[in-house]
């Protein structure tokens, strides 16, 4: 588990394509390493990656095909930038909100603007994704814990501070681009909760109006 709170900011060192799947090698910068060990998780750009290697100034990860169909890892280049969190611990500050690493698609940038020492963002989520969404909730993208400021559809704004300019790789994002997306986890464990009995089907429902109205939750149309 993460915060979505940056630690550092890394840079794609190599990546080395091994049998359908990737061996990223990533250069930590200030992040700390002294209390990561083989096998410890690391948030890179959101996406939760385990430790193979410490070859000194950074570390190894393997990523599976999984990952690299459903995040933008695959789309990394040598040089590029990458925002970096160790796993939470017992003692961390919960200063974001619980993220999992697991990421659920990419968003892309819609618009990008000032708003007074902020950058104010418009983003498209999958529309897949678009129900877990909710004005003021909580998004991760690429590894950042961040608010959302309004929802419409399946597009949501974001007004990114100066010190998340500063601190993560905020500042690069360029409408047309996509970033990795992570919802928020109570809404996904909520909607299979609200299934109940019917979550063992193959083809579950998802939840939608009709759903909420067979199960009394909102009232039908008069």
């Amino acid at each position: 588990m993460f915060t979505g709170i940056i630690q550092a900011i890394g840079e794609v060192a190599a990546l080395e394509p091994r049998g359908g799947d990737l061996r990223l090698r990533v250069r930590t910068g200030k992040l700390e390493l002294d209390s990561v060990a083989i096998g410890d998780s690391i948030a890179t750009s959101g996406v939760c990656l385990t430790v193979v290697e410490l070859p000194g100034d950074g570390f190894c990860a393997d990523v599976s095909a999984e990952t690299l169909a459903c995040t933008g890892i695959g789309k990394l280049k040598v040089g590029d930038r990458v925002n970096l969190e160790k796993a939470l611990t017992l003692s961390t500050p919960l200063g974001g909100h619980l993220v999992s690493g697991h990421v659920d698609g990419v968003a892309e940038v819609v618009s990008r603007q000032d708003d007074g020492r902020s950058l104010r963002f418009r983003m498209r989520a999958p529309d897949t994704l678009a129900r877990y969404i909710a004005a003021k909730g909580s998004v991760c993208v690429d590894g950042i814990s961040l608010t959302v400021n309004s929802v419409e559809g399946a597009e949501f704004e974001l007004n990114i501070v100066p010190h998340t300019l500063v601190e993560t790789t905020q500042d690069e994002f360029r409408p047309g681009r996509a970033y990795n997306l992570e919802v928020a986890i109570i809404a996904r464990y909520l909607e299979r909760l609200l299934l109940g009995d019917r979550a063992s089907e193959i083809a579950a429902p998802g939840i939608g109006k009709e759903f909420l109205q067979r199960c009394g939750f909102i009232g039908g149309a008069d």
